[in-house]
């Protein structure tokens, strides 16, 4: 049965799944649309590009992690039911982090992303300085999911 703090429980999870994973998309679409202009000129740089172009996607991940962890302890995917308003409203909470976090970074990361990848077109020897550039961003997203995981794993059933 759907009540108070189970809706804002599910919205919790819509902010870290949907936020972290919009900026992922748009991180991944930004360093991929750089990506393929370099990898149509000289398809051997794929597999150094790649792993720019996937960077931005981890935010995504985080935030789906912490949205399957609030559904299981709220009962979606099994167990008992959380009914109360004020367990909702913590959930909803623990959601922000990531959700924030997950979607500033990611598009943060894809701008990065895609500048390593001009610099990898014209020097593919420093592919590894442009990964490390855009793997800084990382730390802030990871920040989010850790706060995130670990408000959700203390929430009070």
């Amino acid at each position: 049965m759907l009540n108070l703090g189970m809706v804002f429980a599910l919205l919790g999870v819509a902010i870290a799944v949907g936020l972290a994973g919009m900026g992922s998309s748009k991180g991944v679409g930004i360093a991929s649309e750089a990506a393929s202009a370099v990898v149509a000129d000289d398809p051997s740089k794929f597999g150094k590009l790649l792993i720019l172009q996937l960077l931005p996607g981890t935010q995504g991940l985080y935030g789906l992690i912490v949205g399957v962890m609030v559904l299981l302890n709220i009962g979606i995917l099994g167990g008992e039911v959380i009914a109360d308003v004020p367990t909702g409203l913590a959930y909803f909470m623990a959601c922000l982090p990531i959700g924030i976090a997950g979607y500033f970074s990611a598009k943060a990361q894809g701008r990065v992303a895609a500048t390593g990848v001009n610099l990898t077109a014209k020097r593919p020897e420093e592919s590894s300085k442009a990964i490390v550039s855009a793997s800084l961003i990382e730390l802030y997203a990871l920040l989010g999911f850790i706060t995130s995981f670990l408000t959700v794993i203390n929430i009070p059933r």
